[in-house]
């Protein structure tokens, strides 16, 4: 395994912080960007990687990349256009560990080959899909770390919905029976495996890097977002951060509105019958957000990103759930028993392995004791952030996502 494939290889999220000063779609991002000083930045902010673009439409040269690597030991790619055993040889001697090879512009043969040349070089290739028919030709053609971009190549648009859906195929195509560890609870798209997936494009959110990481991939690759930021590295911390927050029991527009406003990533609609918090339905949520479906007993088909759902016991909802991505589980829901004392909770979550969802009980003034305890995924409030039930209070709503970050 090559130092970048193996740097995107490890447990949670990671990040791939791009240095792009210009982009053919968007103009001028950030004209003066300095790539030491920004792969030093990135790397102290938690990027796993650093990519570099050495073409010259994004105002990138290969002098770049290794002005680059004379800054940070973090893992280097090299993104541009390229189609020759040359083009790499110059690109591994610049400082890259890795190299983007574009599956639209080559022939499975070419493709083959560079991989190979790579290999040789001691280099990783990052294989970028667009399509599902370029996601099976990089998995039957070997490619260990694949790309998939949100971005039309030709129109430039951002399609967010489709690359989810082809990063789920990609994670259930490289599945393998060994690899790094999975999830307790984990179903296909998640089992351990043998290549790495790369969300590319598109990700200026906490909740669009969640929602990859959910559909089963092991990285993301930020470029515009960073280099159009104030901070870049205050805003790859931002993308990074966890636990994400989720604020649930919204029956109100105005409530969502505040609870986005205030930086909660996730909005919850109950739609059980027994609950004074029920929604009527689930309500238009901003793109910052992801929206979360409560349901209790059977599934709904109520329209949503994602669903949290719980058995029902004695008329009402069980202790803890499961939060679910279309039919897959991709986290378990460490809730609290129905109404009622449970002194065990916070251990039985501390305990708890793979992705977590922390409910029952959380308030502004005690959520950040039970972070530190628990490390979680995500944390989920909902009455304790009320004024009366269904109705928010938006001082409390504002004092749980400050606290929770």
């Amino acid at each position: 395994m090559g130092r970048f494939r193996d740097a995107l290889s490890g447990s949670g999220l990671g990040a791939i912080a791009e240095v792009k000063r210009r982009s053919p779609s968007a103009g001028d991002l950030r004209p003066d960007a300095d790539p030491a000083d920004l792969a030093a930045g990135f790397a102290a902010a938690g990027a796993a990687a650093v990519s570099i673009l050495v073409d010259e439409r994004f105002d990138g040269s290969v002098a770049d990349l290794a002005a680059a690597r004379s800054a940070s030991n973090l893992p280097l790619l090299a993104k541009g256009f390229f189609s020759t055993a040359a083009q790499l040889a110059e690109l591994r001697r610049a400082g890259a560990d890795a190299v983007l090879l574009l599956l639209r512009d080559l022939a499975d043969a070419e493709l083959v080959q560079l991989i190979g040349v790579a290999d040789q070089l001691d280099m990783d290739a990052l294989v970028e899909a667009h399509d599902a028919d370029e996601l099976a030709r990089a998995v039957a053609l070997g490619a260990e770390v694949i790309g998939v971009n949100a971005r039309d190549l030709e129109t430039f648009e951002i399609n967010r919905g489709a690359a989810l859906e082809l990063i789920a195929q990609a994670a259930d195509l490289t599945a393998a029976p060994k690899g790094r560890a999975g999830f307790a609870g984990a179903t296909a798209s998640h089992l351990p495996r043998d290549r790495v997936v790369v969300a590319e494009s598109g990700v200026t959110a906490r909740a669009h890097g969640a929602a990859a990481e959910l559909a089963g991939a092991d990285a993301i690759l930020v470029g515009s977002a960073l280099m159009r930021a104030p901070d870049p590295f205050a805003k790859l911390r931002e993308l990074l951060e966890r636990p994400l927050v989720k604020v649930c029991g919204l029956t109100r527009e105005q409530d969502v509105a505040v609870a986005a406003e205030a930086g909660a990533d996730l909005a919850g609609f109950i739609l059980a019958r027994e609950t004074p918090r029920r929604a009527s339905a689930v309500l238009p949520v901003p793109e910052t957000m992801l929206s979360v479906a409560v349901y209790v007993g059977e599934r709904g088909d109520a329209p949503s990103d994602l669903a949290q759902l719980y058995a029902r016991e004695d008329g009402h909802r069980a202790r803890d759930g499961v939060l679910l991505r279309g039919d897959e589980q991709v986290a378990q829901v460490v809730d609290r028993a129905w109404q009622q004392d449970d002194p065990e909770h916070i251990e039985r979550a501390r305990a708890a392995e793979g992705r977590i969802v922390l409910a029952g009980g959380l308030t502004p003034e005690n959520v950040g004791e039970a972070i530190a305890a628990v490390r979680p995924w995500a944390v989920d409030a909902s009455s304790s952030l009320e004024a009366e039930p269904g109705i928010k209070d938006h001082d409390r709503v504002r004092a749980f996502v400050e606290a929770a970050r």
